[in-house]
C-alpha cells in the first residue's frame, strides 16, 4: 500500500516573490516587430552582397571586395575609439581596387555606416558612430558568408582531389588487368 504524499503549503507571498525573481532573471525578449525589423535588415544586406557584389563581379574580385570589407569591419569592431579604424581613404591603392572600382562595394560600406567626408581636401570615408548596430549586423552577414564561401572552395578542392584519386584507382586496375590478361594470353 501506498503512504498519502505529504502536502505542501507554501504562501501566496512566497509564490509572488519566487515568480518576480524570475522574471527579472529572464532578459527583454524582443518584440514580433523588433525580430521583423532585424531580419529586414539581415535581408538587406544580404541583397548587398548577392546580387549586389557577387553578381557583377568576377568571382575572385568579389572575393577580395569582401574579405577587404570584413577585415574593415571587424578591424572597427575590435577598436571602436581607434580613429584609424573609423576611416578610410578611397584613394588608397587596395581600397581603391577592392572597395572603389568594383560594384556594389562601396554601398555596402556606406550601409554599413560609413559616410563620404573631405577633409583637408583629401576625400574619406568615416563611420558614424550612432549606425554601430547596422555595422554589427552587416559585418556579421558579412562573415557568414565569406565562411560559407571558404567552405564552399574547400569541399570543392576535396571534391577535385577526390575525383582524381579515384580516376587514378581506376588507371591503375585497367594497367593490372591488361598486364594480366598479356602474361596469361
Amino acid at each position: 500500500m501506498s503512504s498519502p504524499e505529504p502536502s505542501l503549503s507554501i504562501s501566496a507571498d512566497a509564490l509572488a516573490a519566487a515568480a518576480e525573481r524570475r522574471t527579472r532573471q529572464l532578459p527583454a525578449q524582443p518584440s514580433a516587430t523588433q525580430l521583423a525589423a532585424e531580419h529586414e535588415r539581415r535581408q538587406a544586406f544580404r541583397r548587398l552582397i548577392d546580387p549586389g557584389i557577387v553578381r557583377p563581379n568576377s568571382k575572385e574580385q568579389a572575393a577580395a571586395s569582401l574579405k577587404t570589407l570584413l577585415t574593415i569591419a571587424e578591424n572597427l569592431l575590435r577598436e571602436p575609439g581607434n580613429p584609424k579604424f573609423q576611416q578610410f581613404k578611397p584613394t588608397n591603392t587596395t581600397i581603391k581596387k577592392n572597395l572603389v572600382d568594383p560594384k556594389g562595394t562601396l554601398e555596402y560600406a556606406i550601409e554599413l555606416g560609413f559616410r563620404p567626408e573631405v577633409k583637408n581636401f583629401q576625400p574619406y570615408y568615416t563611420f558614424n558612430p550612432r549606425r554601430i548596430g547596422d555595422l554589427e549586423t552587416g559585418t556579421a552577414i558579412l562573415k557568414e558568408f565569406v565562411d560559407l564561401e571558404n567552405e564552399r572552395a574547400e569541399r570543392a578542392s576535396r571534391s577535385k582531389v577526390d575525383q582524381k584519386a579515384v580516376a587514378a584507382a581506376v588507371a591503375q586496375q585497367v594497367s593490372q588487368i591488361f598486364k594480366d590478361v598479356a602474361v596469361d594470353g
